[in-house]
């Protein structure tokens, strides 16, 4: 008997990413030079969909992107992956977003982004497809995640980042937002006020999953040696929705997402080190 995939849908920003491979990153103000420039595909709705099918699920991606070679580029790894790209719109007035990457030789990141066709994603646009859980960031118009948040019905994961403010009702109806401590910081306790899950990644220390306030789980991070952290959240996110909605437990979900995040760390670029579901457990199982 076969057993069907979890579907997953990503609504979210699709980027080239231009990365610089520096010594180190530069303060303000400060030049740092002797880079290495390189091009991969990148934005935070991409990464999770390439994330969450490499990871074992079936995936849709609703995005926009501009009417240029970037896109092409920018959407290289999902069409390899057999990502159901049937969501994605070209529009023809916008430029696809780009970011600007500084990654220092510890694989620490600073990161400026463009997001050019990434505003564009209205809901008016939107087909939502059946799926038992959706993921979306703050890359894309906040009215767009509003629309979602009172269309879609399964399994709601909106991943807040980058920091923005967002209306009360996005975050009640929310069945799992993850932060990391910059963004847990930003919007403060009012995350526990709500019933939903709340994950709050750590870097290299784990992370913490809590539903009102009060710890669900905790995990450390498997030992890795990172190349580039680029991308580690975006992994974290789509490996625990995926987790939670397969109906692993909330213990066993956030350590399969921190191995998950953890291989990421240990290729190049945002999508090229992404691992599959058998390299996360490998990990876990060590």
């Amino acid at each position: 008997m076969t057993v069907q995939a979890t579907r997953i849908v990503i609504t979210g920003s699709v980027n080239l990413d231009l990365v610089a491979r520096v010594a180190r990153l530069p303060k303000a103000g400060e030049t740092v030079t002797n880079g290495e420039l390189g091009r991969s595909p990148g934005g935070k709705g991409a990464n999770q969909a390439l994330a969450a099918r490499r990871l074992g699920a079936e995936v849709s991606l609703l995005a926009c992107v501009g009417n240029d070679a970037m896109a092409d580029e920018a959407l290289a790894l999902l069409r390899a992956a057999n990502v159901d790209l049937s969501g994605v719109i070209v529009d023809p007035g916008c430029a696809t977003g780009v970011a600007l990457i500084a990654v220092d030789a510890r694989g620490e990141n600073q990161i400026v982004v463009a997001p050019g066709a990434n505003r564009r994603l209205s809901a008016d646009k939107l087909q939502l497809p059946p799926a038992d859980a959706l993921i979306c960031q703050l890359e894309v118009p906040v009215e767009t995640l509003e629309f979602i948040a009172r269309t879609f019905e399964g399994f709601l994961c909106v991943n807040l980042a980058p920091v923005t403010d967002v209306p009360e009702a996005l975050l009640q109806r929310a069945d799992l937002l993850v932060v990391n401590e910059g963004e847990a910081k930003y919007y403060g306790d009012k995350l526990h006020r709500l019933g939903g899950l709340v994950a709050t990644t750590l870097g290299g220390r784990g992370a913490v999953l809590y539903r009102r306030g009060e710890i669900v789980a905790t995990t450390t991070v498997p030992e890795v040696v990172p190349v580039d952290t680029t991308g580690a959240g975006d992994c974290f996110t789509a490996a625990l929705t995926l987790g939670l909605a397969e109906g692993q437990d909330a213990a066993e979900a956030l350590r399969f997402a921190c191995a998950a995040a953890a291989v990421s760390t240990t290729g190049h670029g945002a999508q090229a080190g992404l691992p599959d579901r058998a390299a996360a457990l490998a990990l876990l199982a060590n």
